[in-house]
């Protein structure tokens, strides 16, 4: 299953030649191309991406130790910043405001219901150049689903983000509560969908307070000394914690790696038909909401 699989590390790229490799091929399918005009980065003593990771996902292979070991691709002092859950008012804005500061980039595991419910803020994902793969339709655990239940909701959250971002997604994946049920892991490997798991959990699912998510992430990396971190833009406390999270990444000499994929996933049709059913129409052309609702003076 995991075969034919190349990992390809562009040396010495700018912030800006780092966006552009980060945009996925037009479509083909019935999903139209999105624009991305990723900003320049004006800070010259910022994180930024030390280099860029392009991945064959042929026959879908693993990464992040928890669960998969075969692939160790990263050099000491390197970290991939991921992101479960969004996108999500204010705090995947929040997130995108502090990748944006330190210009560098992440790798964004969005559901499809919340894809449907906030396009506008995933157009912004990105437009900035990072990279979005799939975590789901609706967050169930497919070990609890029956074969079709779970093949469904990995379908249509592929669709359901496509829809929303204009163009096919990058052919990732992370598994809800990294739960990997076998016949799945058959599955996104036919569909040539590499699945993330996690080298290290910042758990700030359970913070309460940003402070905790920084130390846990930092302490982590103390012992490991590299590593693809597991955080969430759907959390307050992430998103609060990360403009300090990152200086603290930066000050302590590592790295950021970008993760792009050497082919995007295209939607299946019927999928595709499905969600647009589902979430009704104008997810395609979605504005920021600011930009269309406003509240006004009562006479």
């Amino acid at each position: 299953m995991r075969t034919a699989l190349a990992l390809v590390a562009a040396i010495s790229l700018s912030v800006a030649g780092t966006a552009a490799l980060a945009q996925s091929p037009q479509s083909t399918g019935s999903i139209p191309p999105a624009a991305t005009t990723p900003a320049k980065c004006e800070n010259p003593n910022a994180l930024g991406v030390a280099r860029v990771v392009e991945i064959d996902t042929t026959g879908g292979p693993g990464f992040g130790f928890e669960h998969f070991k075969a692939y160790d691709f990263l050099q000491d002092k390197e970290v991939v910043l991921t992101f479960d859950d969004g996108p999500w008012p204010a705090h995947t804005a929040a997130v995108l405001k502090a990748l944006s500061d330190q210009c560098t980039k992440a790798l964004f595991f969005t559901i499809g219901k919340h894809a449907g419910w906030h396009p506008e803020i995933l157009k912004r994902v990105v437009a900035a150049g990072h990279t979005v793969g799939t975590h789901t339709w609706s967050h169930k655990d497919l070990s609890r689903l029956t074969d079709d239940e779970a093949k469904a909701e990995i379908e249509k959250g592929i669709a359901a983000v496509s829809i929303a971002t204009g163009q096919p997604v990058a052919p990732f994946i992370r598994f809800p509560a990294l739960r990997h049920p076998p016949a799945m892991v058959k599955y996104v490997g036919e569909r040539n969908i590499s699945m993330f798991s996690t080298d290290l959990d910042s758990f700030d699912f359970k913070a309460r307070k940003p402070d905790q998510v920084i130390k846990t992430v930092m302490s982590k990396l103390e012992k490991t000394g590299k590593g693809i971190i597991l955080m969430h833009d759907f959390q307050q406390a992430t998103a609060t914690a990360a403009p300090d999270l990152l200086k603290q990444l930066k000050d302590g000499g590592y790295k950021v790696v970008q993760i792009t994929g050497a082919k995007p996933t295209e939607p299946k049709k019927e999928f595709v038909e499905m969600v647009r059913k589902e979430m009704g129409g104008g997810l395609e052309d979605a504005r920021p909401m600011s930009s269309v609702i406003r509240t006004v003076p009562a006479n």
